[in-house]
């Protein structure tokens, strides 16, 4: 698959990055060529570590240039268009973005706090989210624990359909349902915003929090076929999203509660993800026959003691 040539970046250059669905100002601080050996995020080539703007230093991280922007008029176009959805990422909102309500770092009678304060006011918050998760959903995440903790299987992979291609069938589903459910607000701008952000919370957390141990072993041959394997054509890896499925994201919504809590989303952009994944786990009990695995692989002996070792 052909791919566009993304831009290179220097030190100190400003620049426009995204973190999940949204993009924020950033200042490129260094860069260093990863590879399979030496890369965290998933990708290799150039890296670029940057800082977000307004933000304290703790949210610096090493970025591939995939999501790096050059800063100029059509970008911050762009930049703008996404804040003013009510969009949401892992990050909190860039101080200087355009959009409703109150910009991060202002107070309520419209003046202007300290740096130290904001970041403190913005530390201070924690997001609630409350799910509704359906019986049938935890009667299917208990018998997937017992699968793999229990009786030593696995699910096949790569699945099919794909945690990637289950988020944007439910954007389909959400925005051509009539008509239009009143807790779901503007389908066609929200949604696909939110399901950007399931997507790359998915691909984040999959490793650090949703895998069982007996799982490691598949997920690191996995990353090694389709990420960081010798025979993986740079700008043809695919992320985990587009080989896992319904059953690991099943265990991701049911912990985003506790992902979202240590994250600075506002009061509305819960809102909009508490409405949404409440509405996607209704849909994955409608779809439950199709999506999810009726049987789990036992795993080879091999394999087993391998998981062990």
């Amino acid at each position: 698959m052909a791919t566009t040539p993304v831009p290179t970046f220097t030190t100190n250059e400003r620049i426009l990055c995204y973190h999940g669905p949204l993009i924020y100002e950033a200042k490129v601080l260094k860069t260093q060529n990863f590879d399979e050996t030496t890369t965290n995020t998933g990708h290799v080539g150039a890296h670029y570590f940057v800082h977000y703007k307004g933000w304290k230093q703790t949210w610096d991280e090493w970025v591939p240039a995939v999501r790096l922007l050059k800063f100029n008029d059509a970008n911050i176009a762009i930049q703008k268009s996404l804040n003013r959805c009510g969009g949401w990422g892992a990050s909190g909102g860039n101080k200087d973005s355009a959009g409703s309500g109150t910009r991060a770092g202002a107070r309520k009678d419209g003046t202007r706090g300290t740096k130290r304060g904001r970041e403190e006011d913005e530390s201070s918050k924690k997001p609630d989210i409350k799910l509704n998760v359906p019986e049938v959903l935890k009667v299917m995440l208990v018998d997937d624990w017992e699968a793999v903790t229990k009786n030593n299987q696995l699910v096949t992979l790569p699945r099919n359909p794909t945690v990637e291609q289950l988020l944007n069938e439910f954007g389909t589903y959400v925005t051509d349902l009539k008509p239009k459910p009143p807790h779901l607000r503007d389908p066609a701008i929200v949604a696909p915003t939110v399901i950007s952000g399931l997507q790359t919370y998915f691909d984040r957390a999959l490793g650090p929090r949703l895998l069982y141990r007996f799982e490691r072993p598949q997920y690191l041959a996995i990353r090694k076929q389709y990420i960081t394997g010798q025979q993986v054509v740079v700008g043809q890896e695919k992320e985990m999203s587009a080989v896992y499925g319904a059953e690991h994201l099943l265990r991701m919504l049911v912990s985003l509660p506790q992902m979202i809590a240590s994250s600075s989303l506002d009061p509305e952009s819960v809102g909009y993800v508490r409405d949404y994944v409440n509405e996607l786990l209704q849909w994955m009990v409608k779809e439950r026959q199709r999506i999810f695995q009726a049987e789990y692989d036992s795993a080879s002996l091999q394999y087993q003691n391998l998981s062990r070792s």
